[in-house]
């Protein structure tokens, strides 16, 4: 009896087939802790909370006719996807770094589910572990939840919903477009007949509603029009940098943000222009960063299918403002202008279409949307307190975004235990010392900070 198969959805299938060699679609994280974690201990985490969890971890991709499909590996066997390593001396971030940058590289292996995880002994007295996810498996978010689902962390966010059962035909495949065009299209239908009723009862609305689509055509019009980024661009290779900085405390951050009357996010945005301008040492020209914009409610338990469930916004960071001051005033006015708009929803929509198209089609529509960007920007909130993985006390994390087309670079900003930390991943090539990035951007939360204190 063949395994039973489930269809990828499509925004699923289209990160499936964006991995090129020099650009995985892997969503790499990293922690580490100051004690020693027990190899045993990981293994038997890893089975019961996540292979046994959540089906795609014990589930490969096969291609079909009709598109990829998820099927049970029947060889499934959880030491081909768990490593132990000690790290070489001395033991340090620097070492990490180096470790980790060359298994980031290397592809996931297609005929086994699309992860695996790297133990490393000797990080400092404690120990270090590296998790490699195919983004096909699911967003960034998802699987920050799916890590913290790891974790001792007993909050609504690794909440995880029940199971349910996949019935799926031998047509499923054939059809599967098709449902998925209806079901879009009832969407759309449902939400506009709602929009309908509402306008009927308030006729001043009318201009509402044609406002929102001239915005949504100019959205649209933005992501299709804007000019490829020159900076910081360029062909790219298969080696890969990784660096991160020093921590930041949250509460200065916050207190900050307060007094400049903008958000935590400003302040990141703006940080992360101005250590752009720090690296290129001149006025840079527009630098456009990808952002994820989550479309699954956090307040809903986590589908054990996961997918990914996201679209991106394309930012012009504010690097061509020379003073800390104005790049931060900036950064606000451009990401309240993106708060009101509809650009994450229709992104989404977009990667959705380009997993149903041929792959002579998709290659040539990833590479004119992604040379819009520089970079992937991440900003995820983590758990304020401290939490235990395997029974030892968690001491930093990190998760990196994958790029793809032609992105040389993926920021990742991650707050934890009332610290925020962040972290670069780059072409080595086009930018070969990220640790000076990292840096840049702590300085540059810090000037902000003292920024804040000065009198007005």
């Amino acid at each position: 009896m063949s395994p039973a198969r489930h269809a990828l959805p499509a925004a699923d299938a289209a990160w499936l087939h964006m991995d090129r060699p020099e650009n995985l679609m892997v969503i790499n994280s990293v922690l580490w802790f100051d004690a020693p974690l027990p190899f045993d201990a990981l293994r038997d985490l890893l089975q019961h909370r996540l292979v046994e969890r959540f089906p795609r971890f014990r589930q490969r991709i096969v291609e079909t006719a009709t598109g990829p499909v998820f099927e049970d590996d029947p060889a499934f066997d959880l030491e081909l996807h768990v490593h132990h390593l000690a790290l070489p001396a001395p033991g340090d971030q620097a070492a990490l770094q180096e470790a980790a940058e060359h298994l980031i590289v290397r592809p996931l292996d297609r005929n086994r589910p699309l992860w695996e995880i790297y133990l490393f002994d000797g990080f400092g007295d404690g120990a270090a572990v590296l998790s490699r996810m195919h983004h096909c498996i699911a967003d960034g978010i998802a699987l920050a939840r799916v890590l913290l689902s790891l974790t001792d962390y007993e909050d609504a966010a690794v909440r995880i919903a029940e199971p349910r059962t996949e019935h799926h035909g031998p047509l499923h495949g054939l059809t599967a477009p098709v449902r998925r065009a209806a079901s879009t299209g009832a969407s759309v239908a449902k939400a506009a007949a709602a929009e309908g009723f509402h306008t009927l009862a308030h006729p001043a609305h009318v201009a509402d509603l044609a406002r929102t689509a001239v915005q949504d055509a100019g959205t649209l019009a933005k992501l299709l029009l804007s000019p490829p980024d020159g900076e910081l661009h360029g062909d790219l290779g298969v080696p890969n940098r990784i660096a991160w900085s020093a921590p930041v405390p949250v509460q200065t951050v916050r207190d900050a943000a307060h007094a400049l009357e903008v958000t935590i996010n400003d302040l990141v945005v703006a940080a992360v222009a101005g250590a752009l301008r720090r690296y290129v040492e001149e006025e840079p020209g527009h630098v456009h960063a990808l952002v994820p914009f989550n479309l699954r409610p956090l307040s809903e338990p986590l589908d054990p299918r996961l997918g990914n469930q996201f679209g991106l916004i394309l930012l012009d960071l504010p690097t061509q403002a020379a003073e800390l001051g104005d790049r931060i005033a900036e950064a606000k006015r451009r990401m309240d202008a993106i708060k009101h708009s509809h650009e994450g929803p229709i992104t989404y929509g977009v990667v959705a279409a380009m997993g149903m198209t041929p792959p002579a089609v998709e290659g040539p529509l990833i590479d004119f949307f992604s040379a819009k960007g520089t970079m992937v920007l991440t900003n995820v909130p983590g758990p304020r307190e401290e939490v235990t993985f395997a029974g030892v006390p968690v001491a930093g994390i990190l998760v990196w975004a994958p790029c793809s087309g032609s992105v040389p670079m993926s920021v990742s900003v991650l707050s934890y235990h009332g610290s925020i930390t962040v972290g670069f991943l780059t072409d080595a090539g086009i930018v070969p010392d990220p640790q000076r990035l990292a840096d840049g951007f702590r300085d540059e939360l810090l000037a902000a900070a003292q920024l804040a204190g000065q009198p007005s």
